[in-house]
């Protein structure tokens, strides 16, 4: 396997991974045929598709200037921020992904990348993440511009930081769903996301049901930080209690539950879009990707991707 062959997969894996959350119609988020006044569907596949080179080689630089790069990337091709957290994530995962996939020993006979492997692997990156990080990552966080984003008494993104990226990111887990995976070695993509994707999958679920069903999971095991910030705690608190319900009603695999998303839908939609769980969505996205390097794609149980280009 040559550098630039796992490079264009990598890239791949990166784009589908925002290409399948987005696509899923998961309640309160931009999916087809269901456009924010300010920003719409097409603008979720610009921004995947612009992001492909900068993943695709992120084993070639430091976590911060892949984040920067992406972002610069995204910022040419969509007027809005429709990626923040999802290249937040997946940039340290891509690296981490990287790193396994030079190694011939972190790779399974499958000539695939498992989640432990993967996540071993992002913990130690992590650990090694510099002020240089920090300052590209706060760098492309004031390009982006998200809305909500509110002021910081340390380490403000107005400002430079004087800190390690994932220091950084630790004094601000406690308000942000995506600063608090750096802070636990990307606990809820490991230990929620991924393991939902992978048993929807062999379940034999289609990628959107899946997809949705992972969100769901996500959304239903702790309150989005996205609605907190916009809204408050105590409507973040309701859109999960909100999924809980769904998923016991059944979520995508009973009629009732289905009923019951179509529902949750209406309800979370307005103006402002205030119940937006976009933090969620990201950690989905995340926990795609993270399914996606494993080789599991093609089919429901079997493989295909990274794997297969690898062999």
């Amino acid at each position: 396997m040559n550098l630039r062959s796992y490079e264009i997969d990598l890239a791949a894996a990166a784009q589908l991974a925002c290409l399948l959350e987005v696509s899923a119609p998961k309640p309160g988020n931009v999916s087809p045929g269901a456009d924010f006044g300010d920003t719409t569907y097409e603008h979720f596949l610009a921004s995947a598709a612009a992001i492909g080179e900068p993943l695709g080689t992120a084993g070639t630089r430091p976590i911060g200037e892949t984040i920067h790069r992406a972002i610069q990337a995204t910022h040419r091709w969509s007027s809005t921020n429709t990626n923040l957290g999802i290249v937040l994530l997946l940039a340290p995962l891509a690296r981490a992904a990287a790193t396994c996939l030079a190694r011939q020993s972190d790779l399974t006979e499958r000539g695939t990348v498992d989640a432990r492997t993967l996540r071993r692997t992002l913990s130690e990156l992590l650990a090694t993440t510099t002020v240089h990080d920090a300052r590209e990552t706060y760098a492309a966080i004031r390009l982006a511009s998200p809305g909500g984003l509110g002021t910081a008494e340390r380490q403000d993104v107005a400002a430079e930081p004087t800190v390690t990226l994932k220091e950084a990111m630790c004094l601000a887990a406690e308000r942000d769903g995506v600063a608090r995976e750096y802070a636990t070695d990307f606990q809820a993509t490991f230990e929620v996301a991924a393991p939902a994707l992978d048993v929807a999958r062999r379940d034999g679920l289609g990628w959107n049901d899946a997809v949705l069903e992972t969100y769901l999971t996500l959304l239903a095991t702790s309150v989005d930080t996205h609605i907190t910030r916009r809204a408050g705690h105590e409507l973040a608190e309701d859109v999960t209690r909100q999924a809980r319900d769904v998923l016991a009603d059944g979520g995508v695999r009973s009629l009732r539950g289905r009923a019951a998303i179509a529902r949750m839908s209406v309800a979370l939609r307005d103006d402002a879009n205030r119940a937006n769980p976009g933090t969620t969505a990201d950690l989905t996205a995340a926990g795609i990707f993270v399914v996606l390097v494993g080789g599991r794609w093609q089919s429901r149980t079997g493989t295909g991707g990274l794997d297969a280009a690898s062999r």
